[in-house]
């Protein structure tokens, strides 16, 4: 028992350790840089018009990008959990590829795809619109990124439910869209919500994707994490630290939201 004990102490202490170096020392270190010279420098930087732009643009893409991959993520779920077909794996894979893709790789594939000299350039030119290194291409980069999340979150718990109130509720005669809206929707609403939350924090903390296709243009196409990494570059590391202080205080109430969606969760279960 004293060598079990003495072996749990010494794993909470590397965890411990670990996540000092990897996550709270560099925290810290933000906070500090960012504070250091008192609150006035910090609210000078966050008044600066290419912050203010920046901020626009990510609020931007996260208000296209969350509800179009809403919308995507309950109708792949739904197909996925009710329905029994061929395919069903590699949609299911289909799905996971954001998550086993680079970032940048993505980026990439969009430059290639709708790029002036892209697979469809030609098209684009036709109709004169601008894709690349402007807002369309870098809200493609981000539902690209963000897509998998609200389906992942909704699948297993409409699996776990199961269809025996929508079949209740069809033999009653409910409508498809009434068993939906009342049934399912009620059901599945912490996931749901879960799997938003989610979404909403990748699409405004997305980097990578998002920075090949948009050209990094300060005060025109950098969004929050763009805007980071170009003031700091310019020596600009008031602005830089600031930005990062408000990214850092979204991760942290994203946090929060899903603790409280967790619980939520175990309540409904319980």
């Amino acid at each position: 028992m004293p060598k079990i004990k003495s072996v749990e102490t010494w794993l909470i202490i590397i965890s411990l350790v670990y996540l000092a170096l990897i996550l709270i020392i560099p925290a810290i270190s933000v906070f500090y840089e960012a504070f250091h010279k008192g609150i006035q420098p910090f609210l000078e930087a966050l008044q600066q018009r290419e912050f203010g732009e920046a901020v626009k643009l990510t609020i931007i893409i996260a208000v296209v990008t969350v509800p179009l991959n809403t919308v995507f993520g309950l109708c792949a779920a739904w197909v996925i959990a009710r329905n029994d077909f061929r395919g069903k794996a590699f949609l299911m894979s289909l799905i996971d590829l954001p998550f086993s893709i680079s970032p940048v790789v993505a980026g990439l594939m969009l430059v290639l795809l709708y790029g002036r000299n892209g697979w469809f350039g030609g098209l684009i030119k036709y109709f004169d619109v601008k894709i690349i290194f402007a807002l369309p291409g870098m809200i493609l980069a981000t539902i690209f990124v963000t897509f998998p999340f609200v389906a992942r979150e909704v699948i297993p718990v409409l699996q776990e439910v199961g269809t025996e109130q929508e079949e209740a509720a069809r033999t009653l005669g409910a409508s498809d869209w009434q068993i939906f809206w009342r049934v399912t929707l009620p059901t599945i609403r912490w996931g749901l919500l879960y799997g938003v939350l989610l979404t909403n924090a990748r699409a405004m903390g997305e980097f990578g994707a998002v920075a090949v296709v948009s050209g990094s243009i300060i005060g025109q196409t950098a969004t929050l994490p763009i805007f980071v990494e170009l003031a700091y570059k310019n020596y600009q590391t008031e602005a830089a630290f600031s930005a990062a202080v408000v990214l850092g205080l979204l991760g942290a109430l994203t946090l929060i939201f899903k603790e409280i969606l967790e619980q939520k969760t175990k309540i409904v279960d319980t």
